[in-house]
């Protein structure tokens, strides 16, 4: 259970730092929606590898270049998920603000998605 929660408390992190980064990205460097998100889901998705390796998962003795392919493939299927999400979120229902469906898409992922294929796959012993 305290992989668990210190695997969401770096979520919420890498999440926070996800958000800052597409609202900075739209607002002061006037990016695309879909770009922005990119940007930040990147961001995000940095923050979240170290953040777990370290303290979420105490994966320190493992192979740093492997649990980072191994991350890059399941972080890749999140910028997927999660940017799709938000384009047929806000463009079917034809909503012009983003900020809600990208929170919605990316709780949606967060937990079936990724918590475990961090645990089983990337982070594994």
């Amino acid at each position: 259970m305290a992989t668990f929660v210190k695997a969401q408390v770096s979520s919420l992190t890498a999440s926070l730092l996800d958000f800052l980064t597409t609202l900075v990205c739209k607002y002061v460097f006037h990016f695309q929606v879909i770009l922005g998100s990119a940007t930040g889901t990147i961001v995000g998705g940095i923050v979240n590898f170290l953040i777990g390796r370290n303290w979420a998962f105490e994966a320190r003795q493992g192979n740093a270049s492997r649990q980072a392919l191994k991350y890059l493939l399941v972080w890749t299927g999140n910028l997927v998920l999660t940017t799709t999400g938000v384009y047929l979120v806000t463009h079917l229902l034809g909503l012009t603000n983003y900020v809600l469906p990208k929170i919605f898409v990316s709780c949606v992922v967060g937990v079936p998605y990724n918590y475990f294929m961090q645990k089983k796959f990337v982070f594994i012993s």
